[in-house]
């Protein structure tokens, strides 16, 4: 492999030594319920397991995030929580480091052992289609974030019918709200709380970037467009996160028709199902008295189509319309952004043939046609994949910056092109999920012995990207391609290829341009 001038050596850490600074340890720090005692290696100290809410058990189930109960003495801060309950997805590409509990609201802190000054903070919302996923995946370590100078904070949050439940027994014993959608509560506390404290590791408050991939590149589009997430954060970035409609939310709280139940139907049906009836407080009283594993029933990645989950809705307080909606209208903070796809990603077609396949493009079907099956292959369902990879994630980020650009701001669009050397036999191109462990460096918890050299260069110029647009809002820095802003005119992305990042105009925009205009019918 022909390897580019642009990989710097991996050897490099960010570095804070400054003649006449002086250094200020970090090891314990007091947030506003207690002292926290973290754990030092190789000049990095991780704080782990830190509530950011009480336990949402008991009566706490299916509440907005409730205060911390405030400890005495240092407490250890030294492992991860247990995720967020869940049945683990057993190809998940981020296996979980701890056995789920529904005891889980719990963050997680990484910063430098000695550090001057305040300094930018990353937030990650991990991804798992809002079902499964949580911090403690060794891919999700944020020790090479804060070796780059960025305070890194990770966090869990409510998944499944924990996280997305309405009934109408909830809306009568809180019918001012918020109702439904107690994940992205959870994310606004875990917001709420790096305001409140993170300046304590060094961070600056006032200069927070929110970044997250799949179900978590919706929840960052979700904070962007909530009134309840206003001025939490400063910067985005969203990674294969989708941002049309038809992806979440996809219902209703109480509204509903017979194609599209409301959420609160589907809560009843569920209720019914674990032989609950009524709507009244007993009801609600035996649906919190419920075991875990007979709330999760089963339900994950693989099971997430079921009639009595619910998922993301728009609930009028914390989801008030889709993010398509609110970046069409010009409702979305109007923050520097990040947003792409990788070009293997995920996309669901039901198409039973290529007539089947084309037949939304219209009068267009002929150009659609020649755009994604130029060599006329017969096997539909893959051609059927591309153009739903285009329509779940890729159109939908370039929809995302081209939005944005229009509005005045800088917002950069990327493709991750790059496989590892070890799968390149297997991935015809990135699937859905593989950019991460580039991003967080963390590729030899990935890969380990089939590690290669250019997997590594390839991260350390991921991170580098995106560890300089936390720090001032631009991912452009000495030593890398330049990766400029996007405008409609050019339609210019960086794609990282095996070759290195390559900026350049979209050679699918041809493609995607047909899918934008589908897109803009509904």
């Amino acid at each position: 492999m022909k390897m580019q001038r642009w990989i710097l050596p991996c050897t490099l850490l960010w570095l804070t030594c400054a003649a006449g600074v002086a250094f200020a340890a970090v090891d314990e720090v007091k947030v506003d319920t207690g002292k926290l005692k973290g754990v030092a290696s190789g000049g990095v100290v991780a704080f782990k397991g830190i509530p950011y809410a009480a336990p949402p058990t008991g009566e706490n189930r299916w509440r907005a995030p409730q205060p911390v109960t405030v400890w005495k003495g240092v407490r250890a801060a030294d492992a991860y929580s247990a995720d967020c309950m869940q049945l683990p997805f057993p190809s998940d590409a981020a296996p979980l480091g701890t056995k789920p509990n529904e005891d889980c609201l719990y963050l997680n802190v990484w910063t430098p052992a000695k550090r001057a000054g305040k300094l930018p903070v990353m937030v990650w919302f991990y991804g798992g289609g809002f079902v499964n996923g949580g911090s403690s995946p060794a891919v999700y370590d944020g020790t090479h974030f804060a070796e780059r100078g960025v305070v890194f904070v990770s966090f869990n949050y409510r998944l499944g019918r924990f996280g997305f439940f309405a009934h109408p027994a909830l809306t009568k014993e809180n019918p001012a709200g918020p109702l439904g959608n107690y994940a992205h509560l959870d994310e606004i506390a875990a917001l709420q709380w790096v305001r409140r404290n993170i300046s304590g590791f060094g961070g600056n408050p006032g200069k927070v970037t929110i970044f997250g991939e799949s179900a978590g590149g919706g929840s960052v589009l979700t904070m962007m467009t909530s009134p309840m997430s206003r001025g939490l954060f400063q910067q985005a970035i969203v990674e294969s996160g989708g941002g049309r409609s038809g992806l979440f939310p996809g219902r209703r709280l109480s509204e509903g028709t017979k194609e599209r139940p409301s959420a609160e139907s589907i809560g009843v049906l569920f209720a019914e199902k674990a032989g609950i009836k009524g709507e009244d407080a007993a009801a609600l009283a035996a649906l919190r008295a419920l075991p875990a594993e007979k709330v999760v029933a089963g339900l994950n990645m693989a099971t997430m189509g079921t009639p009595t989950y619910a998922g993301p809705m728009i609930d009028g307080k914390i989801v008030t319309e889709s993010p398509e909606e609110a970046f069409a209208e010009g409702h979305a903070m109007n923050v520097p952004l990040i947003a792409g796809a990788n070009s293997n990603d995920i996309g669901f077609s039901f198409a039973r043939s290529m007539d089947d396949l084309f037949a939304p493009f219209g009068a267009n079907g002929d150009k659609a046609r020649a755009a994604y099956n130029p060599d006329k292959s017969e096997n539909f369902r893959a051609i059927g994949t591309l153009v739903a990879a285009d329509r779940m994630m890729i159109e939908p980020a370039r929809f995302l910056v081209k939005t944005m650009s229009a509005a005045g701001q800088r917002a950069y669009e990327y493709r991750f092109s790059y496989v590892a050397a070890s799968m390149r036999k297997q991935w015809k191109g990135a699937p859905h999920a593989t950019e991460i462990p580039f991003v967080f460096d963390t590729v030899a918890a990935k890969y380990g012995k089939d590690l290669a050299p250019e997997d590594e260069a390839t991260a350390k110029a991921a991170i580098a990207y995106w560890v300089a647009f936390a720090k001032t809002g631009d991912p452009n820095g000495e030593g890398r391609p330049k990766w400029p802003a996007y405008d409609a005119a050019h339609d210019i992305l960086l794609d990282f290829t095996l070759d290195g990042p390559v900026a350049g105009p979209d050679p699918w925009k041809a493609r995607l341009d047909l899918t934008e205009a589908v897109a803009g019918k509904h």
